[in-house]
């Protein structure tokens, strides 16, 4: 059964057009192709990145972030709480104001220390600015690392698309699935070209949002202007390029040669479903923008009023709580 499962899902008319087997792909007369097999190096070498940013981030992102001045604030953490507790991690975060007028009643506590509770813990699971900075470091260089060798790998090279020689976790998690399935197909059905120019494109912008990201983090608040950069890469490479000159080659160029097969159409599908994400993210990044440039930033939706033991005027536990300026809202991550 296994075996007969084998070879279905490896059946040539459905990933090669017509007149061409993997044989074709077999290395030959100089040439070497990609394999499916190379792929399980993936495997080890997601560990060994694992590693390398433990290190960059103790080693170089650490020290830069202190010499940037952000240091890790230790937030006031909500009493122990049994009934509220239970509430937070079985019912919701946020809770009603009934909801909390009966959590009132059951703890004894007034209405505002129970909302103070919610507002306390729900800040202990959020990532500190100094943790949010080391990933953001992180990811720039990896995404200009990235971004830099697609280009040097592809700059002499024609683009040929067929070739046989955060608060949008759901919409990332699609987008990463959609993005792996694009790449492992690419590489293994000899679509390398089409595969490191959209690779290459995707980290084009995304090294400046990160970027953007560190000078907020670090309160540089003039730099943060290149974000709007950011914002303009964005449109340009993933609105205008990928759709108008990549999804073009992908679903004209082939048919010019070849019937339409399975793999023609798994590829554009997955395509458009990149396509559509960065539609999504487009809307939410030039709503950001705007709100940038007309000064009209709000506090980031995913995070609370930060409270830390330093923060001026807090009160005791039955007191008010304080207030201190919350972190401009950033936009999602758009990979």
């Amino acid at each position: 059964m296994l075996q007969t499962l084998h070879d279905y899902f490896w059946w040539e008319r459905l990933w090669l057009p017509v007149n061409l087997t993997w044989a074709d792909l077999e290395d030959r007369d100089g040439r070497v192709y990609a394999k499916a097999s190379d792929l399980y190096i993936t495997l080890p070498l997601a560990l060994f990145f694992l590693i390398v940013r433990y290190f960059f981030e103790l080693y170089v992102a650490t020290p830069l972030a202190a010499l940037l001045n952000i240091k890790e604030k230790t937030p006031l953490r909500a009493p122990p709480n049994a009934t509220l507790e239970h509430f937070y991690l079985t019912s919701g975060k946020q809770p009603k104001q009934v909801e909390v007028e009966l959590l009132s009643w059951q703890s004894g506590l007034s209405g505002r220390q129970v909302e103070r509770w919610f507002r306390r813990r729900r800040n202990q699971d959020w990532p500190s600015l100094l943790k949010k900075f080391r990933e953001a470091s992180w990811r720039f260089t990896f995404y200009l690392i990235a971004f830099i060798a697609g280009m040097g790998a592809i700059v002499d090279k024609p683009c040929i698309a067929s070739d046989v020689k955060r608060k949008d976790f759901k919409e990332q998690i699609i987008h990463h699935v959609a993005t792996i399935i694009l790449i492992s197909f690419s590489w293994f059905a000899n679509y390398i070209r089409a595969g490191t120019v959209i690779m290459a494109l995707h980290d084009s912008s995304d090294y400046l949002l990160e970027l953007a990201k560190m000078f907020n983090y670090a309160g540089w608040k003039n730099t943060c202007n290149n974000i709007i950069i950011f914002a303009i890469v964005f449109i340009i490479t993933r609105l205008v390029i990928l759709p108008f000159w990549i999804l073009h080659c992908s679903l004209v160029y082939p048919l010019e040669l070849y019937p339409a097969f399975f793999g023609y159409y798994f590829f554009n599908s997955m395509m458009g479903v990149l396509q559509l994400l960065h539609i999504f993210w487009a809307y939410l990044i030039l709503r950001m923008a705007h709100k940038f440039i007309t000064g009209k930033l709000v506090q980031d939706e995913g995070s609370d009023r930060e409270e830390t033991e330093n923060s001026e005027g807090e009160e005791a536990a039955a007191g008010g709580g304080a207030k201190s300026q919350a972190p401009s809202q950033w936009p999602p991550h758009p990979q």
